[in-house]
């Protein structure tokens, strides 16, 4: 039989010659991922932006203090971004960072009021809710489920509100 007898309509499946399984990491490896959710907690404890307090300053125009830790954090992330697309950096993975332009919606006003008087409300936007549990004020866990509560309902009625 030659070679040119032979049917070629057909398909090649590629098989991998081994699986490869997933390597599990050990817990261990994850404290450098804890380590820096206690450096940041002590950021926020030190520099009073988890305090009750302060909140409430800011949010009845008596203090300055919030307004410039937020406002350099803006400017920092404004640097951030223009320093990225600068370079043209990429990822750990070497893939390279793109921003996408966002579209203005009615949602996002009805949204933000929404978190501006819970964050009023409460005292904590969710960051320093977790620093708040920890340095000991454990009546901000009712909080903490809270905002796990309006998550999940905000994923029930997602299709019904205005986007």
């Amino acid at each position: 039989m030659s070679l040119q007898n032979i049917d070629t309509d057909f398909e090649v499946v590629s098989m991998p010659a081994t699986t490869t399984t997933t390597k599990k990491t050990p817990w261990w490896s994850q404290l450098q991922f804890m380590a820096a959710g206690i450096f940041f907690g002590i950021i926020l404890i030190k520099s009073e932006v988890m305090s009750w307090y302060r909140i409430q300053e800011m949010f009845r125009l008596q203090s300055f203090h919030m307004y410039g830790v937020i406002g350099s954090a803006v400017v920092t992330g404004i640097i951030s971004v223009l320093i990225i697309k600068k370079t043209g950096a990429k990822t750990l993975y070497g893939e390279p960072i793109t921003f996408q332009p966002k579209s203005f919606n009615k949602g996002q006003i009805f949204g933000g009021l929404l978190f501006g008087f819970g964050w009023a409300l409460t005292g904590a936007c969710p960051g320093p809710l977790f620093a708040q549990i920890g340095a000991g004020f454990s009546v901000v866990i009712v909080t903490l489920f809270s905002a796990i509560l309006g998550t999940w309902v905000y994923g029930k009625l997602r299709d019904r509100l205005p986007h």
